[in-house]
C-alpha cells in the first residue's frame, strides 16, 4: 500500500507544480491528496508511528491521535498567518502602506534599485515576501512609467525580498513553519541566517546595478506620488508592523505558541482601527444590532474578508498530506537512505534550495520535519531556512513572491529564466557559502 500511497502524493505534487499550465488553483490537489492519504490509510488499517526525535525512532500510535496531533501543529500555523494577515489587511485599510512613498526622493533608477531592495529585504523580515512584494510592486507601478525598466525591478525586489524573509522567523511561511516547530528559535535564526541573506540580496543587486536597464534617470516625478488616503495611514503602519515584531519577543517571554501572541497582536490592532474609524460594529454581533451596510465600515470586518483562504487551505492541505507521509515513516526511512547516499548535509540542504525552485518549498520544508531528528537550533535548520527560503527565486514559480510578481506585472517565465535567475543563483551561492564559513569558522569557533 505504501507505494499507492507515494503514487497519490506524487500525482498531487505534480498537479501542484503544473497549476498554470492545468489552470486548476493549488488548493484543489493539495486538499484532495490530503484527504485521499488519509482515507487509504484508514481504509486499509495501515500502521501509524510518532517520531521520537531524541531516540530516533518510530514509535506505533493510534490513527485518531496522530492525526489530531497534526492537525494541531498544522492549525498552529495557519492560526498564525491568519492573524497576520488581518494585521497587514488592517493597515491596507487605512491606506498605510502609503507612507512608503515618502522614502522615495530620488530619480535615479540605480539608487532607486538599492531603495526597493533595501525595503524589500526589510519589509519582508516584518510582513512576509509575499506582502512585501505586494506592496513594492503597487508603488513601482507608481514610479516607474516603462513596462521593461519596472519588468527589472520587480525581478530584483523577488529577489531581495525572499532573501529579507529567510533570517526572520516571521518572513516566510517555512521559517515560520521551523519556528512554531520549535526547531529554530528566534534570535539564533537571525544570527546565523541574516549576515548570509545579507550576502544573497546584495551580490546579485552589486551585479545588477551595473546593467544598462539600471542607468540614467526615471521619467516621471516621483514628488508627486500621492500622499496616505487616511490620516492615520502612518499610524496604523508602524502600529501594525510594530505589532507584528512583538510576536517573538512575547514567545521568548511566555513560552507560548506564537499564534497566541499573534492574537494578541491582532486585538491590539484591531481596538485602534475600529476607534480611528468610529465605527460601532463589533466582530460578534450577538444581538443581531446593525446591517451589513454598517458591518462592512467596520476595518476589521473588511479586513478579515480580503484574507486569502485559497492560501491557508493549501497550507491545510499540503502540510497534512506530507504529515501522512511522516506518519507512515516513509519520511524517516527516506532521511535514513538520503544520509546514506549523500553523507554531506550541505549538499542535501542546498538540493532542498534548488528543489524549491522547482517545487513548492512549504511541502519541501514540512517534509524536512518529519525526515531530520536534529536539535532546536541545529545549524542544519537553520540552513534550511536559508536554503528554502532563498532557493526559489532562482525561477519565477519558485516562490509566493516571483507568483504574485508574475501576475501583477505579467512577467514571462522565460524572460525571468533568461534576465534574473542567474542572478538569483549567484546570489544563492554566495549566501550559501557564506553561512557554511560562519558556521565553521567563527560561529562554532
Amino acid at each position: 500500500m505504501e507505494t499507492i500511497i507515494i503514487i497519490v502524493f506524487l500525482a498531487g505534487y505534480l498537479a501542484i507544480t503544473l497549476e498554470h499550465n492545468l489552470k486548476i488553483d493549488k488548493l484543489i490537489p493539495a486538499l484532495a491528496m490530503m484527504a485521499l492519504l488519509w482515507a487509504i490509510i484508514a481504509l486499509t488499517h495501515m500502521d501509524v508511528f510518532n517520531v521520537n526525535t531524541e531516540l530516533r525512532q518510530l514509535e506505533p500510535t493510534h490513527l485518531e491521535e496522530i492525526l489530531l496531533h497534526h492537525l494541531g501543529k498544522t492549525a498552529e500555523i495557519l492560526v498564525f498567518l491568519l492573524g497576520a494577515m488581518t494585521i497587514v489587511e488592517i493597515i491596507d485599510y487605512f491606506d498605510g502602506f502609503a507612507t512608503i512613498k515618502g522614502f522615495i526622493k530620488t530619480k535615479s533608477k540605480r539608487k532607486l534599485l538599492w531603495l526597493f531592495s533595501i525595503l524589500a529585504f526589510i519589509l519582508s523580515a516584518i510582513i512576509d515576501n509575499l506582502t512585501a512584494t505586494i506592496v513594492l510592486i503597487t508603488i513601482l507601478q507608481k514610479v516607474i512609467n516603462d513596462r521593461e525598466t519596472r519588468l527589472w525591478f520587480a525581478g530584483m525586489i523577488i529577489i531581495t525580498a525572499n532573501a529579507g524573509g529567510a533570517w526572520s522567523p516571521i518572513g516566510d511561511v517555512t521559517t515560520t513553519m521551523l519556528w512554531i516547530a520549535n526547531k529554530v528559535s528566534a534570535l539564533q535564526l537571525i544570527e546565523h541566517v541574516l549576515i548570509p541573506s545579507i550576502v544573497c540580496m546584495v551580490v546579485p543587486v552589486l551585479i545588477a546595478s551595473r546593467f544598462k536597464a539600471f542607468k540614467g534617470n526615471i521619467e516621471s516625478d516621483v514628488s508627486k506620488l500621492e500622499e496616505s488616503k487616511s490620516k492615520y495611514g502612518a499610524t496604523m503602519l508602524y502600529l501594525g508592523l510594530g505589532a507584528i515584531v512583538f510576536v517573538p519577543f512575547f514567545k521568548t517571554v511566555t513560552h507560548l505558541p506564537p499564534y497566541v501572541g499573534m492574537m494578541l497582536s491582532l486585538a491590539v490592532v484591531a481596538t485602534f482601527a475600529e476607534i480611528y474609524s468610529n465605527s460601532k460594529f463589533t466582530m460578534s454581533n450577538v444581538d443581531g444590532e446593525g446591517d451589513d451596510s454598517v458591518g462592512h465600515h467596520s476595518p476589521v470586518h473588511s479586513s478579515l474578508s480580503k484574507i486569502e483562504l485559497p492560501s491557508i487551505l493549501f497550507f491545510l492541505g499540503i502540510l497534512l498530506a506530507v504529515a501522512a507521509l511522516e506518519s507512515l515513516g516513509i519520511l524517516f526511512h527516506y532521511a535514513e537512505s538520503l544520509n546514506e547516499a549523500i553523507p554531506n548535509t550541505d549538499i542535501v540542504v542546498m538540493l532542498f534550495g534548488v528543489g524549491s525552485a522547482v517545487i513548492d518549498n512549504v511541502p519541501l520544508v514540512a517534509a524536512s520535519l518529519g525526515m531530520f531528528s536534529e536539535p532546536m537550533d541545529s545549524p542544519l535548520w537553520h540552513f534550511i531556512a536559508y536554503s528554502a527560503g532563498t532557493g526559489g527565486s532562482m525561477l519565477i514559480i519558485g516562490s509566493a513572491a516571483g507568483v504574485v510578481a508574475m501576475g501583477m506585472e505579467k512577467i514571462d517565465f522565460f524572460w525571468y529564466l533568461k534576465k534574473i535567475a542567474w542572478l538569483a543563483l549567484i546570489g544563492f551561492v554566495a549566501g550559501a557559502i557564506t553561512f557554511v564559513f560562519l558556521r565553521d569558522f567563527i560561529l562554532n569557533a
